[in-house]
């Protein structure tokens, strides 16, 4: 096991230098924080995951949740996390002081829970599920749902999940088929299956609180009649006393890796007598279920940085010590009677190690930068920039969600590929890191999801206007950057890219507006990967930029060397990275139709 999981100081310096947490903490809605009781705030929760998640990681492993007599049986410490945490704050930093939290900046809740997910990925989806739940029931349920049902999630003293997924559906939502007739009270009676359930189950909560997606009897067919409702395993009282829901847990199920992070299968109605409250609207629950899968698609980009992070601190630690082979000469010979070397010394393992750290840092840039979005995006003052951050919140999350976990899973095969055979031996973390991070490419929407999102929607989303913005948000990078004259390279390389990025979806689109979507978004992973590329290039740049007019400000609290490393990071960005845009552009606008369903090949 590693002894470090993440740097304060390099979530520091993304924070609060890169993307400037004090544009946000300006704003009149975060006028009870300052920066001294939010940097409280973090070093409470880095303590609280030395203390209470990092040393069971490997233990929750190894001690798998499991179904047992009709109960999923988790890992004691999924208590703490939830009534601990929740007494720290975890659960309830971001919601309003009006709703019971403690508004704090999404930036800076987002920088907590990194280092929790970096500590031990498979606990903090029990209170950020939780989270999602109660804020969804605060933003569009009645005041006798959310004085009821909020107050216990967010102390952590209940817990509450997303269901909707169904045996029969998986990601299609519009073929779902629980069902929710009206009783007489005002309620629904449930009926259904819902699988793969996060957090749907344990023996430490007094209850849970399941936001269901169902269709009210006669609803519209398709995702147009949907709507949303509170089912709880237990109804609570007049009295406060809790009794059964009908709602059943049939199991949980064995996975390849997050095996401390329950996922259940619950059964609504099997005996009649389950109900369910509806949320806001009838056939509305689509569009509100949203705001909270929104919200965990930036999460899970989260995790998988948190992840990334921890991979790469332990292939660190391994390398440091190791020591192997011979250092070649300029003739390209060894000295055998010289002692080994370093593993750090051979050109390929600092390529290893400099690429999870490029990845790792480079997502956790993003999702704070996303973060930022969304809050500016909820608290600006002009109408005007609430609808810019908002777009680009839009365009960034389904990338946000992607790029950590699609590159965070080559970050840790190149982590454990350091360590050689140990890497794949069961004493050594890397391989539980390995097996826990490939769910995040499928969690809250596969990556062919998030990239039918990206280029289907976002891309021509009010004719491009999330698009523009963004070009401008890049542009003004560049220009800010030519300041340096070292950087003048990287500029112009940046801006190449940009261009070849127009061309693309100038190519594409030509495909969209002959209504041959099915040609247009084919490629749509491709695009994803193209396009995740040229804006992590953007984020590197910029970061080389103020890391350089840090240095020379000359008051910087950071050493030079730390300074050196980004722009070092930057420029192996460029070289390895940023250069694979190239060939991902030439099949972007390959006219072969080889994957259409209409081609020759058969299966």
């Amino acid at each position: 096991m590693a002894t470090k999981y993440y740097d304060a100081q390099t979530l520091s310096f993304y924070l609060k230098t890169i993307n400037n947490l004090n544009d946000v903490l300006n704003l009149p809605y975060y006028q009870e924080h300052d920066m001294e009781g939010l940097d409280m705030f973090v070093q409470s929760v880095n303590d609280f995951a030395d203390k209470e998640l990092f040393p069971y990681f490997q233990e929750m492993d190894e001690q798998a949740c499991h179904f047992k007599d009709g109960k999923i049986i988790v890992h004691p410490q999924v208590e703490t996390m939830m009534r601990k945490g929740g007494e720290l704050g975890i659960i309830s930093a971001s919601v309003p002081f009006d709703k019971g939290g403690l508004q704090m900046p999404l930036m800076v809740y987002t920088a907590a829970t990194f280092i929790l997910d970096a500590a031990n990925n498979h606990m903090p989806g029990y209170a950020g599920l939780t989270l999602g739940a109660a804020d969804l029931i605060l933003n569009f349920g009645s005041e006798e749902l959310i004085q009821k049902y909020t107050p216990k999630m967010l102390s952590g003293e209940w817990a509450g999940t997303m269901c909707l997924t169904e045996p029969q559906a998986g990601s299609s939502l519009s073929d779902i088929t629980s069902s929710a007739t009206p009783n007489d009270d005002g309620t629904y009676a449930i009926k259904g299956q819902k699988i793969f359930i996060s957090g749907g189950d344990h023996e430490y909560l007094d209850n849970f609180v399941h936001l269901v997606i169902a269709r009210v009897d006669g609803a519209p067919a398709g995702t147009k009649g949907i709507s949303l409702f509170v089912v709880p395993k237990k109804r609570i009282s007049d009295n406060g006393s809790l009794s059964s829901n009908d709602v059943i847990t049939a199991g949980d199920f064995q996975k390849l890796g997050q095996r401390g992070y329950c996922t259940t299968h619950l059964i609504f109605g099997e005996n009649d007598g389950c109900k369910g409250w509806m949320v806001g609207s009838e056939n509305k629950g689509l569009k509100y279920m949203f705001l909270m899968m929104n919200a965990a698609r930036i999460a899970v980009g989260r995790g998988a940085a948190g992840i990334v992070s921890a991979g790469y601190h332990a292939s660190l630690e391994y390398a440091i010590d190791r020591k192997q082979g011979r250092r070649l000469n300029n003739e390209g010979k060894k000295n055998v009677e010289q002692d080994q070397t370093n593993i750090t010394n051979h050109p390929d393992v600092r390529r290893m190690l400099m690429h999870q750290k490029v990845i790792s840092e480079g997502s956790l840039n993003l999702i704070l930068l996303t973060s930022k979005y969304a809050d500016l995006a909820t608290v600006s003052l002009s109408t005007e920039e609430k609808e810019k951050y908002q777009l680009l919140l839009e365009l960034l999350t389904p990338i946000t969600k992607t790029y950590p976990s699609e590159m965070g899973m080559q970050a840790i095969s190149n982590g454990l590929q350091v360590l050689g055979g140990y890497g794949f031996c069961s004493e050594y973390i890397l391989q539980q890191y390995y097996r826990d991070i490939r769910i995040f490419s499928i969690y809250e929407g596969t990556t062919g999801i998030q990239s039918l999102d990206l280029l289907g929607r976002k891309i021509l989303m009010q004719n491009g206007a999330a698009l523009n913005y963004l070009m401008g948000e890049i542009t003004a990078t560049i220009k800010s950057a030519y300041s340096h004259e070292s950087l003048h390279t990287y500029c112009k390389k940046l801006e190449d890219k940009l261009g070849l990025a127009t061309k693309v979806i100038t190519h594409l689109s030509a495909f969209a507006q002959k209504g041959e979507y099915l040609k247009y978004t084919a490629d749509a992973n491709l695009f994803m990967e193209f396009f995740s590329h040229i804006l992590i290039g953007w984020i590197w740049l910029d970061t080389a930029g103020k890391a350089l007019t840090e240095k020379s400000s000359g008051n910087t609290q950071y050493s030079a060397q730390f300074l050196d490393n980004k722009v070092e990071l930057m420029k192996f960005f460029y070289k390895y990275e940023l250069s694979k845009t190239t060939s991902l552009s030439e099949s972007l606008m390959n006219v072969e139709e080889v994957t259409l369903p209409e081609g020759t090949f058969q299966f």
